[in-house]
């Protein structure tokens, strides 16, 4: 009962009844996280995005991340991507900055993140705010069963295109499969809408999201 309350909320918002124009996508993510001591590590992030109204490749991402734990439960972080686009996704390329703070209670994981993008049309700073909640269920043998959803809002105008608000939503249902000790795939139905916005229409984006989380953990030779 407690997984239903979680994933009910979750499918409701995932589908608008007004949505006016849809495309198939499919998401793929690539993590490789060293971990350097009990509070430090680095993840190197790649991201590729393939999708039918765009063409095929439409999004790439690059960047990496490292992450400070305060405690079990609290993670900060601070990372840079370069994003291109592609095919009929004809925006400029970008370089964001990004910080977050991650608290895990439980089987409850949150993120607040903020992004700052850096464009070349101009030197304003678009700021976009991402509060992220996560429900994962263990099935057994390192299986897991997870639902999240993730907001996305534009906190302020720029003069080359940002207009703040409410831009849109990504709900994802999957589960997860171990690899090895410390590594995992995870596997999902992705579920993106885009709320029509100054006369744009709605956009509902299904994806298949994949993504493949590396661990490795730094070994400390006798003289160290």
């Amino acid at each position: 009962m407690r997984a239903s309350s979680i994933v009910l909320p979750f499918l409701l918002l995932a589908a608008p009844a007004h949505a006016q124009q849809m495309d198939d996508q499919a998401w793929l993510q690539v993590n490789a996280k060293l971990k350097i001591d009990d509070r430090w590590s680095g993840t190197l992030e790649a991201i590729a995005r393939a999708s039918d109204r765009q063409g095929g490749l439409y999004t790439t991402e690059f960047g990496g991340i490292v992450g400070y734990k305060l405690s079990k439960a609290v993670e900060l972080g601070i990372g840079y991507r370069h994003v291109g686009f592609y095919n009929a996704n004809t925006g400029a390329d970008e370089d964001r900055l990004r910080q977050h703070v991650v608290v895990t209670l439980g089987r409850f994981t949150t993120r607040l993140r903020l992004d700052e993008r850096l464009h070349p049309g101009g030197p304003q700073i678009g700021l976009r705010f991402r509060p992220l909640l996560r429900y994962n269920l263990p099935v057994g043998n390192g299986h897991t069963l997870f639902a999240s959803h993730e907001d996305i809002l534009l906190v302020n105008d720029t003069r080359w295109g940002q207009r703040a608000g409410w831009e849109r939503m990504r709900n994802i249902l999957g589960f997860t499969l171990p690899l090895g000790r410390k590594s995992n795939i995870e596997l999902g139905y992705l579920n993106q809408y885009r709320f029509g916005r100054f006369g744009a229409r709605p956009q509902m984006d299904h994806a298949f999201n994949i993504q493949l989380n590396l661990g490795f953990e730094r070994h400390h030779s006798l003289g160290d």
